[in-house]
């Protein structure tokens, strides 16, 4: 197994972990956040579609346009107010469906190029930017559930399915 067969399996395996924690968000959670300068549970969810599309463009198309106004402008710049929750969560997707098209279709002898851009002070191979998109999804994740688990929501684990 190369590195982008590999990349592309543990993509699909987080996001089958994330889709077990996001099957937990209600609607009126959309609003919630922990303290006052924390991202809202909505803002969360945007954020994880909105940074693995800009990402991957940088990645890929070497498109640093999201970087540009991300880096200099700060998170809730580039945010933009978050919509009903259905519709986070089908962009989620989207872009995920996405991400895996493209990074299949992507040469697996280029993941060794660099992406950089001076302006930025961004310097990376295409391979540790496409892996950072997995340990983004994790994180964020996990801080979607210590959300949820303040709101008294049980663990995926703990929640019984009768399908």
């Amino acid at each position: 197994m190369d590195l982008k067969e590999f990349f592309l399996k543990q993509k699909q395996a987080i996001r089958a972990r994330t889709r077990q924690v996001t099957e937990l968000v209600r609607p009126e959670h959309m609003g919630w956040q922990p303290e006052k300068d924390a991202l809202r549970i909505g803002e969360m969810l945007r954020h994880l579609w909105m940074s693995e599309e800009g990402v991957r463009r940088v990645a890929i198309e070497a498109d640093f346009a999201y970087y540009q106004r991300r880096i200099p402008q700060g998170l809730r710049a580039v945010l933009g107010a978050p919509e009903a929750l259905a519709t986070e969560l089908a962009s989620l997707e989207r872009v995920h469906r996405e991400t895996l098209d493209a990074v299949a279709a992507f040469p697996a002898e280029r993941w060794m190029e660099e992406r950089a851009s001076e302006k930025l002070r961004f310097r990376r191979k295409v391979w540790a930017i496409l892996l950072g998109i997995n340990e983004h999804e994790i994180h964020h994740r996990a801080q979607l559930m210590t959300y949820l688990r303040m709101l008294g929501s049980p663990a995926p684990e703990a929640v019984r399915r009768t399908d």
